[in-house]
């Protein structure tokens, strides 16, 4: 592919609804609460209009000027309205490319490809997006990479639609989901909440519009007759958002597989909106089972791989769902089968028994001021607030109960909870920063906080375990420091004050 290719003119439909979506808030400020039925009504349709046109134009000015092209190996891109730009991509640098199809996508057959390089910048996202091409046109991009990336090993020959001999080595289907799988994925995901607090969020930008004041005076004269019937409303509401959250999910994570090619993880997804991640093996930094109150208890979990690719604006390149919902014991034949250097069954050494007054205590030291201001300010209606002690001091000896570590030749495994619990894989050369800490009260009964640090996507991400036993916090601290380990950041706390450190 030398010849200079334009992309697919829905990608100046694209451009033109982008740029529209950005407009839609100031639009919405100068055109609908800016007017008060005056001269200046005229002014702001002229306004909306004219702005609306330019940027259409610009839209398709854009589409124009840039082109793309495959040439001496590398990913030639130029672009730019009033200021000509061009990005050549060696092929050698591109780490994956990531394909979507959207809504505009669908009819035509098309693609968005994202390419993702080693030095792509974590603020800006990827390193170029082809935002629509020919699935062809995608291919041939893929066929580029996978030819500098091919190695000796077994590879099957197929012919492009276009007649080329492409050489491609074959694809192994490690995971698809089920139905009985989306459908319990979806039942268990906790997306009620989430709708909501959209719904709840969108009704409450109209503030000024809607006379919220009127509408709550009205329905109290509703409340005190009919509580059956606003029971029922509010039952109706939660339902409708259950369903709506259920719906999402499915069309979401539809068609879920995920296949080996080689080196690289190829994840694919969804109904309407169709999308392909590419992993590379090489750039997976740790692995984390996450388990949330209901999975858990049904022995059910969901396998993130932590990358180092993504960015500010693309955080799902980061923290890939890799298996969406399975059965604890499934998970560790499926790591152990695609990732051979993990160790999906550890043995967990839990934190001492002691360590389980300090877990109570500190969420004593939490809630006990609220509880004192209400029984203070609102007697005795306060006295209620002493309900939350119980549960409160149940949630953190499940806390307690979760946390745990382990060492396995060069992994580490922390558990731990924040909500859900997480078990977290991490190999010792991705480490990028282990810190032990230890307080006056921990030193006293041979305690101390491990942090393990690796890098993912534009930030930073590993886990904590809480009150371990001081010499498993040391055993850690020799295993992290031995030669083996290059280029460590290691740092050892006491009371505060930093005793230890080390740069490699």
């Amino acid at each position: 592919m030398s010849k200079a290719k334009r992309l697919h003119p829905v990608a100046a439909i694209s451009n033109f609804l982008k740029q529209l979506k950005e407009l839609i808030v100031p639009f919405i400020v100068f055109v609908v609460l800016g007017s008060k039925g005056t001269r200046w009504d005229y002014f702001y349709l002229v306004a909306s209009i004219v702005t609306i046109i330019y940027v259409l134009i610009m839209g398709v000015l854009s589409w124009l000027r840039y082109t793309y092209r495959i040439e001496e190996g590398e990913l030639r891109i130029e672009y730019g309205v009033f200021v000509r730009k061009k990005r050549y991509i060696p092929i050698e640098r591109i780490q994956s490319l990531d394909l979507s199809e959207g809504i505009l996508h669908r009819p035509f057959g098309l693609v968005k490809v994202k390419v993702e390089t080693a030095g792509s910048s974590a603020m800006e996202g990827a390193e170029a997006e082809l935002t629509a091409i020919t699935k062809l046109e995608a291919k041939e991009v893929e066929a580029a990479l996978i030819a500098y990336k091919k190695t000796k090993s077994e590879e099957n020959s197929f012919e492009s639609e276009e007649g080329d001999s492409i050489v491609r080595p074959s694809e192994e289907i490690i995971y698809q989901i089920s139905i009985k799988e989306l459908i319990l994925l979806s039942i268990t995901s906790g997306g009620v909440g989430v709708v909501l607090s959209a719904i709840i969020a969108f009704v409450f930008q109209f503030e000024e519009i809607i006379p919220y004041e009127k509408v709550f005076h009205q329905l109290k004269g509703l409340v005190a007759s009919g509580f059956m019937l606003i029971t029922l409303l509010v039952f109706a509401g939660f339902l409708l958002a259950w369903i709506a959250a259920l719906i999402g999910t499915m069309i979401k994570y539809a068609n879920f597989t995920v296949k080996k090619l080689e080196r690289d993880l190829i994840i694919q997804r969804g109904i309407l909106e169709k999308r392909q991640l590419t992993i590379p093996l090489n750039r997976i930094q740790a692995v984390r089972i996450s388990e949330n109150l209901i999975r858990q208890p049904l022995g059910y979990g969901t396998v993130y791989l932590e990358s180092a690719g993504g960015s500010v604006k693309d955080i799902d390149s980061a923290k890939v769902m890799m298996i969406p919902i399975m059965k604890k014991k499934q998970i560790v034949h499926y790591l152990e089968a695609i990732l051979p250097e993990y160790k999906a069954d550890p043995v967990i050494e839990p934190v001492p028994i002691r360590a389980l007054k300090r877990y109570i205590l500190k969420s004593w030291m939490i809630v006990a001021p609220f509880m004192v201001t209400a029984i203070v300010i609102n007697r005795p209606w306060g006295y209620l607030s002493l309900i939350g002690l119980p549960i409160v001091t149940l949630w953190q000896y499940i806390n307690f109960q979760t946390a745990g570590w382990a060492l396995s030749g060069d992994q580490l495994t922390l558990r731990y909870r924040n909500i859900s619990k997480s078990t977290v894989f991490l190999q010792k050369n991705k480490i990028q920063s282990l810190t032990l800490k230890e307080s006056y009260f921990q030193q006293k009964k041979q305690l101390m906080t491990i942090q393990a640090v690796i890098k993912s996507g534009s930030g930073a991400s590993g886990g904590t375990v809480i009150d371990l036993e001081k010499k498993n916090g040391l055993e850690t601290y020799r295993w992290y420091s031995s030669p083996s380990k290059n280029g460590t950041n290691l740092t050892l706390e006491e009371e505060g004050s930093v005793i230890y450190s080390e740069d490699r």
